[in-house]
């Protein structure tokens, strides 16, 4: 594949406002930061508006990250012109997909897409269902068809997308956190992304009030030490 997230299982990332750069090495970016041992850059847009993705895109960034959860009505085929435009670049493209739905995570790998980000996974069956989503049989039960893909990813991509394509699930209710070493067994899956906020409603506390609790802390702190025992990656925004 033309594209790489050969770092994918080697480190942690959190998520800043913007992201990326361009040309036809992405993995670069990546291996860079796995090499001094730094997080890659990310960035994170709530808006599919094409020509804000190709300039963020351009400034320098590993990943960029399209919202379709809870961004400004970001549908299918805006994201699939967003990736367009993100592939000008050395930029890897993940999207956080509306729901743990097949289809949605089937449209955005297919368009292109080396990563998804998938909401609402509650125990072990949720995080297989996610991860079978994103790998070919026998890893999974993503159909074969990578329209656009196949020309962004290369010739080989078939070959190489169930070693590429990472797949991250949301950790966002407490009683997630008390079984996360479950969903570490999940098939599939390469690491958990924290949803601070959702998790902290989930132990009682206001959205933007986590900051400042040493349970909430101490919650996250669980699921990174998970992911490091279980070589998966962690993120949070």
């Amino acid at each position: 594949m033309r594209k790489t997230l050969r770092f994918k299982k080697s480190i942690h990332f959190s998520v800043i406002p913007w992201t990326s750069k361009g040309g036809n090495n992405a993995c670069q970016h990546g291996e860079v930061a796995v090499a001094r041992g730094e997080s890659p850059t990310v960035a994170w847009l709530d808006t599919a508006d094409t020509y804000v993705a190709e300039t963020i895109a351009n400034i320098g960034f590993d990943v960029m990250v399209l919202d379709m959860q809870h961004g400004m009505a970001i549908g299918p085929d805006r994201t699939a012109l967003w990736l367009q435009a993100v592939s000008t670049t050395d930029t890897i493209p993940m999207v956080r997909v509306p729901w743990n739905e097949p289809f949605f995570i089937q449209w955005v790998l297919d368009a292109g897409a080396f990563g998804v980000i998938v909401p609402l996974v509650n125990n072990s069956k949720d995080a297989a269902k996610a991860g079978g989503a994103c790998c070919y049989s026998p890893g999974g039960y993503r159909s074969v068809g990578p329209n656009r893909a196949r020309f962004y990813g290369g010739i080989d991509y078939f070959k190489q997308a169930n070693k590429e394509i990472i797949c991250l699930v949301m950790v966002e209710d407490i009683n997630t956190v008390a079984n996360i070493e479950k969903l570490a067994d999940a098939p599939g899956i390469d690491g958990f992304y924290i949803g601070p906020a959702d998790l902290a409603v989930s132990m009682g506390l206001e959205p933007q009030a986590y900051s400042g609790s040493s349970k909430h802390t101490e919650a996250c702190r669980h699921v990174l030490d998970t992911a490091n025992s279980n070589g998966l990656v962690a993120g949070i925004h």
